[in-house]
């Protein structure tokens, strides 16, 4: 039978499955969001749930009691800031508007989204949870795949035919590929945000290398390993290798470390000696490109995007400086930021001049680090208020690896694994538009109350 409760769990899990697909034109009115395909469906699966009018808020969980917190004092920092961001102008928006469209989109991810993945899963059983989430993950990783490869061999190996059955995925909704690069991007729209994809889902294709035996447990893992690698995201290599690292340390006995690795050793020189006899002088000079391009110190110098990602980064800090404990303003960084820019960044470099001091472009320049624009926005206090959500998130995922069996400690390692990995990300982008830190979030507040309610 087809009840409300039963459609908004299914928009629940369709949200989840599409949110890595965000290449198409959507709704303008949606903002960051028209682009992003799982919103569409979480937008509508909430307003189910608001139809239901059976809608539980995890009043008493100190998560979302630091939630609360922290956007009450992006209005307070705002508030206290109220002339300089009246007197804010650039890009034809006023310092009122980027608060208001910015806060906007921080109550869409922390509130709506993060109730609705609430109350769909306080009705949920543990088993189904971890099974149900990480089979959709499955579903869209073997999709991201399929597509992902097809990509490489266009963009790395130079195999065109490759063309033809990739235009079979463009019928697929949410998904057109139509520019090829070394780098992939697969389902989403560019690399770095299907980094942000493959780190959020790190931590449940791990887990099948507890759940399940034989060969099938390592291949979601090899899966994900594989797409990092050719997505050439370096934050993404670096963070799911710290992630694969703590996993085997967090679920490995010491006197078996040897046998985990060695089956991981063998399966990795099976599938690399494959490689090789397929096209081994590309994958030689793919490697090579792999590692020049974690030559962080000489890339600052030789790559413009970089030059902008770290002057931008150098420019919220040199505000943050000026103004420390109460920043300039939730959403207003860039109203001052922009006026700190340093030379070494701007020099000979287009990005600034087109894009990020261009007035006729409306777009505000990213702030490429969460915790350097918040010092910026928010100080010093705000800062401390998202650390300390960092902080009790992290130790409540270890408490729970430690308290519980089968699931329930599964879960929680997914969920150590998809903070310490989505946390680090944060380090080199601004967004709190990042579906897996609230859904994580959720998880572990339902976690935390059945850990409660078995220690009764």
């Amino acid at each position: 039978m087809l009840t409300l409760k039963n459609l908004y769990h299914f928009l629940f899990l369709l949200g989840l499955f599409f949110f890595p697909f965000n290449s198409f034109d959507g709704i303008k009115e949606l903002g960051e969001f028209k682009n992003e395909a799982g919103a569409y469906f979480l937008f509508l699966g909430f307003i189910l749930l608001l139809c239901s009018k059976k809608i539980n808020i995890p009043i008493g969980s100190i998560i979302f009691k630091i939630i609360i917190i922290f956007l009450l004092w992006c209005i307070i920092c705002t508030a206290l800031n109220s002339i300089g961001v009246y007197n804010s102008y650039f890009k034809h928006t006023s310092g009122l508007n980027r608060f208001l469209r910015q806060y906007t989109a921080l109550l869409i991810s922390s509130v709506v989204f993060f109730i609705f993945y609430y109350n769909v899963l306080k009705s949920m059983e543990i088993k189904e949870i971890l099974f149900k989430i990480r089979k959709v993950f499955l579903y869209s990783l073997f999709i991201a795949f399929f597509v992902g490869i097809l990509e490489t061999m266009i963009g790395v190996f130079g195999i065109s035919v490759a063309k033809i059955p990739l235009e079979i995925f463009n019928y697929f909704p949410f998904l057109e590929k139509t520019y090829f690069s070394d780098r992939i991007s697969s389902i989403s729209y560019e690399p770095p945000f299907f980094a942000i994809y493959l780190i959020t889902i790190a931590g449940w294709m791990f887990s099948y290398i507890i759940t399940n035996k034989g060969l099938f447990s390592y291949i979601p893992t090899f899966l994900v390993l594989i797409l990092t690698y050719f997505s050439g995201s370096r934050t993404g290599l670096i963070v799911i290798f710290i992630q694969l690292v703590i996993f085997f340390i967090t679920i490995t006995p010491t006197e078996k470390y040897f046998k985990y690795i060695t089956k991981i050793i063998v399966v990795f020189f099976f599938l690399t000696f494959s490689l090789f006899l397929f096209n081994g002088d590309k994958i030689i000079k793919s490697f090579e490109h792999k590692i020049e391009t974690l030559d962080f110190k000489g890339n600052l110098k030789k790559n413009l995007s970089n030059q902008s990602r770290f002057g931008i980064q150098y420019a919220s800090l040199a505000v943050f400086k000026e103004h420390p404990i109460i920043g300039v303003g939730f959403g207003q960084q860039t109203y001052y930021s922009r006026f700190h820019y340093p030379r070494w960044a701007t020099k000979n470099n287009y990005e600034f001049k087109l894009f990020y001091q261009n007035q006729a472009v409306r777009t505000f320049p990213a702030g490429y680090n969460m915790f350097t624009r918040l010092l910026a926005e928010t100080g010093l206090i705000g800062v401390s208020i998202l650390l300390v959500l960092i902080f009790v998130s992290v130790q409540k995922s270890r408490h729970l690896i430690k308290k519980s069996k089968d699931e329930k400690q599964i879960l929680a390692i997914i969920l150590l694994l998809s903070f310490v990995g989505l946390y680090i990300n944060w380090m080199q982008i601004d967004t709190f538009r990042i579906y897996g830190i609230w859904l994580s979030l959720a998880i572990l507040i339902k976690l935390s109350q059945e850990n409660i309610t078995a220690n009764e």
